[in-house]
């Protein structure tokens, strides 16, 4: 019995030690449960063009570290003192509030600290179109610091596109953008326009200021739309305090205004986080002109000796490598082309007025990720241009093809040719591969091509040296440099344009 007395003594000790520990996990669990989720520090991954992280001169992936963020949530990170940040975010503060709190400091860390590369990128990319931003602004009464909202948008890129289908630096949506003032068609979208864009954003952040009489209502409410602002203010008790009512706002809007203030304390104290660009991005010098006819814009760019590339960088708004006329359209080329584009306009326009020659129909445009990786922007390594051959006596397909550098069986498959006739005056069509920067080329050996060779050109930028451009290009040597531009010695500056081939 004293047996059976211990055993069950035993049994009922190790019963409650189990259901005593079953109780404290329980309570454990219901605890996190019970503990609020910070939703509102989203990093890139929901603000802004996650793609721009990555360096577009580089291929390795980009990390963003989200839990920097989420643990940042609940404690503070950012090991300087605090009446350090406060004050310099006071010396800065312009009209719109730059408030120091917990949500703030953790960006403030994780740009400057956890993804320092995406500070130093955005440093990188400043030139092309803050000098925009702050003329535009101070045409129209806008506060200059809101410049600062556009890496929030779009990482600085022009051609940016989310996936809920918003656009361009300023990320308008297509009804938004059309309604203050931006013309939207199949062929051009001037939301990709930095100038136009940036004119319809100063318009569009005016009168939200003007309907909340706060700047921080209206920066929250050109992401979330004035109408879930009015309701988070409404649940509030109709507070007139940004930060009371904040707590209110739609989860995916709560870490917009904190990005903004974050990136224009990062981006006005670099030096002091010791950030230091790689090398300088510069707009292109440009003039403008304006057309209304039929135009194939890359043979326009390849009359003007101007690379796809470029034109695209000074044109972002064309959706397509042709225009139809139907309207006026602008046009900017570089300024030192005026002069040969004056000189020979009439040749250029009638070159690319022609619409016999093949087209690709649209322009790739950068879709924003979203992922947790931000990758590099993709590349177009190789592109296909295609040229008209015109068969001339004693003409075979074996030797147009050997002429070409191409196929004998891709020349057929091109031209629908099921045996070897062919005769002269025929027309063939020849696809030929070509790297961006110079999409036609001659094959060796031969004395006189059809195809037209297009320059290349390299815009020096902060840093660039002959040695350094050299390697950028393959078969590219400091001699070789020299002599295509004359050079006597190697004295360049930055923004001239150097002919590399």
């Amino acid at each position: 019995m004293q047996c059976l007395s211990r055993i069950a003594l035993v049994c009922f000790l190790t019963c409650s030690a189990l259901l005593h520990a079953s109780q404290n996990c329980y309570g454990q669990s219901n605890e996190t449960a019970k503990a609020p989720v910070d939703t509102t520090l989203n990093d890139l991954v929901l603000q802004g063009d996650s793609s721009a992280l990555a360096d577009e001169d580089e291929d390795e992936e980009i990390e963003a570290d989200s839990s920097a963020v989420a643990v940042a949530a609940n404690q503070d990170i950012f090991t300087g003192p605090e009446s350090i940040l406060q004050g310099r975010l006071k010396s800065i503060e312009n009209k719109v509030p730059l408030t120091l709190n917990a949500r703030i400091k953790s960006f403030i860390h994780y740009f400057t600290v956890r993804n320092r590369h995406y500070s130093m990128v955005m440093e990188r990319r400043r030139r092309l179109y803050f000098p925009i931003f702050e003329q535009v602004f101070k045409e129209r009464g806008v506060p200059d610091e809101l410049k600062y909202l556009a890496i929030v948008e779009s990482g600085l890129n022009a051609r940016a596109l989310s996936r809920a289908g918003a656009a361009g630096l300023w990320q308008f949506m297509p009804a938004t953008g059309r309604s203050f003032g931006l013309h939207i068609d199949e062929y051009i979208d001037e939301r990709l326009d930095p100038y136009f864009s940036t004119i319809a954003a100063a318009k569009y952040l005016k009168q939200l200021n003007n309907t909340f009489d706060s700047w921080e209502f209206g920066i929250s409410s050109y992401n979330c739309g004035p109408g879930n602002v009015r309701r988070a203010i409404r649940k509030s008790g109709y507070s007139n305090s940004f930060w009371t009512v904040y707590p209110q706002l739609p989860a995916e809007t709560r870490g917009y205004l904190p990005q903004f203030v974050a990136l224009t304390y990062t981006m006005k104290f670099l030096n002091e986080s010791d950030i230091v660009a790689d090398s300088l991005e510069y707009p292109i010098a440009y003039d403008t002109i304006t057309l209304k006819q039929y135009i194939n814009l890359e043979v326009f760019s390849k009359e003007i000796n101007m690379t796809m590339e470029d034109f695209i960088e000074l044109n972002p708004a064309f959706l397509k490598s042709y225009f139809p006329g139907h309207r006026p359209v602008l046009i900017r080329i570089p300024s030192d082309r005026m002069l040969f584009y004056a000189q020979n306009e009439t040749d250029i326009l009638d070159a690319a007025g022609k619409r016999d020659v093949e087209v690709k129909e649209v322009i790739p445009v950068l879709t924003k990720s979203y992922s947790q990786k931000a990758t590099a922007t993709p590349k177009v390594k190789t592109v296909k241009t295609k040229t008209i051959y015109t068969v001339k006596n004693g003409d075979m397909l074996g030797k147009i093809a050997d002429k070409h550098n191409v196929g004998l069986s891709e020349l057929k498959h091109w031209n629908n040719i099921k045996g070897n006739t062919i005769r002269p005056g025929q027309k063939l069509v020849i696809y030929k591969h070509g790297n961006s920067s110079n999409t036609a080329s001659t094959s060796s050996g031969t004395k006189k091509s059809t195809v037209k060779k297009t320059p290349s050109y390299h815009y020096v930028k902060q840093g660039d040296t002959l040695w350094t451009i050299s390697k950028k290009y393959d078969g590219l040597t400091i001699e070789k440099i020299k002599k295509l531009n004359n050079l006597k010695n190697g004295n360049i500056k930055v923004g001239q344009k150097l002919k590399i081939s």
